[in-house]
């Protein structure tokens, strides 16, 4: 970078990895390494499920804005521009990098927080805290090992009925995000379940779905997290899924024009909560199918997306109203047909077994003519001949049963006409 003659050295740490050039919007893996959230999107969509640094296999694709280091850069921009260059030592000893605090400091910040009751100032040690889990994978471990850290967060969301919090979203969206920043470290996902859904007196999910309705993108993309993670069992998953307006604003985050992550967090925790039956039939009437078709349907959708969109569209296919929906909307059907072989293999399998559902288990018309009309036999002849799994290939088998059947009857039928006004 040069400005006036004057070489400029960025920080190595302000470079994403993959493109060497200063991120603008950086966000961390699972693996702890930070990139820019452009390359790294770039990067998944291709197919990969590593770490492009440590070429890890990577435990999830879902990644964590890295606040921290944003502001850093924001930091270290502006001393650029005013033609003042800091070196990364001094950014990191300014005033307002006291960003990061440091461990002994945050357990002092977290002893204010139990016996604190002024929720702005609650606010600001939350933010300190949240610094310094945004900071490293080590820092976040050692969070969520402090006694008594979580269950000081789960109680100020079980707070959320009260009118202090109800009146600022800002506080709850704070204890989401710090929150969310956690999880993957938490080693008792139950416990969390029963402190957040099943304690006497507390309503944790009326925060999260308080910072649904009223949070800011990252805010939301933390709740939704939350929800999915703490969804791992039967009675959980139906707890989340019956409590009014949750589904609602779950479905309104897999729209289109949303922000990418945002999508990919609202379909995550939707693959998470939809398995019991009544979830699924109250997805089905809110019109979940519509807005699954929506997102397979559009050209701009990532490799995530759309797996996970199909992914949800199977879980709805395996009740009857779900099947019904999708064979009563032809262009879903032939959506779904397109995605076969061209996304990757999970979404080939989802889409498979989609068809199966509705052609061979249904046996629907509807949609077994919508199926026909988009070329899918072709795309089943071809997956015959891939290298597919032995799960995909008999589906595959049973289809084709389906569609020679099919065949056979149209021709016998053309033949019987046919024979009907042949003179002799």
């Amino acid at each position: 970078m040069v400005r006036d003659d004057l070489y400029i050295t960025v920080p190595s740490l302000f470079k994403c990895p993959i493109s060497l050039d200063v991120m603008k919007s950086p966000v961390s893996l699972s693996t702890g390494v930070t990139y820019d959230r452009s390359s790294i999107q770039r990067w998944l969509d291709n197919g990969h499920n590593t770490c492009p640094a440590t070429m890890q296999i990577l435990d999830s694709k879902e990644f964590i804005p890295n606040r921290t280091l944003q502001r850093l850069i924001e930091i270290w921009s502006d001393s650029v521009r005013n033609r003042r260059v800091d070196s990364l030592d001094s950014l990191l000893s300014r005033p307002d990098s006291d960003l990061v605090p440091s461990l002994d400091q945050v357990r002092n910040l977290i002893k204010d927080l139990q016996s604190q009751t002024d929720n702005n100032r609650v606010f600001e040690s939350l933010s300190k805290i949240l610094c310094f889990a945004t900071k490293s994978e080590e820092n976040r471990k050692s969070l969520a090992k402090m006694d008594g850290f979580i269950v000081t967060l789960v109680e100020f969301l079980g707070n959320a009925g009260d009118r202090v919090c109800r009146n600022n979203c800002h506080f709850l969206e704070q204890v989401v995000r710090v929150l969310e920043s956690v999880l993957s470290k938490i080693e008792d996902h139950e416990n969390l379940t029963s402190l957040i859904l099943k304690t006497e007196g507390r309503d944790g999910l009326a925060a999260l779905l308080l910072v649904l309705q009223q949070g800011t993108t990252d805010s939301r993309i933390a709740s939704a997290r939350v929800l999915g993670t703490i969804a791992n069992d039967a009675e959980s998953k139906l707890l989340i899924a019956e409590k009014d307006g949750l589904l609602p604003e779950l479905l309104k985050l897999v729209s289109p024009e949303h922000d990418t992550a945002l999508i990919e967090a609202g379909l995550s925790c939707l693959i998470r909560i939809s398995k019991p039956k009544r979830a699924k039939s109250k997805l089905v009437h809110l019109g979940a199918i519509k807005s699954l078709a929506k997102l397979i349907s559009d050209s701009n959708s990532t490799v995530s997306v759309t797996e996970k969109s199909l992914k949800v569209l199977e879980t709805m296919s395996s009740s009857k109203e779900g099947r019904s929906q999708i064979c009563d909307d032809a262009a879903c059907v032939a959506a779904i047909v397109q995605k076969v072989l061209k996304v990757s293999s999970a979404a080939t399998e989802h889409a498979v077994t989609i068809l199966w559902s509705v052609c061979y288990l249904f046996r629907d018309q509807k949609a077994q003519d919508a199926v026909a009309k988009a070329n899918g036999l072709t795309k089943i002849l071809l997956i015959m001949q891939s290298n597919c799994s032995p799960a995909v290939r008999q589906m595959s088998a049973d289809l084709l049963k389906i569609f020679r059947v099919n065949s056979k009857s149209c021709l016998s039928s053309y033949d019987t006409k046919t024979t009907h006004i042949m003179p002799f």
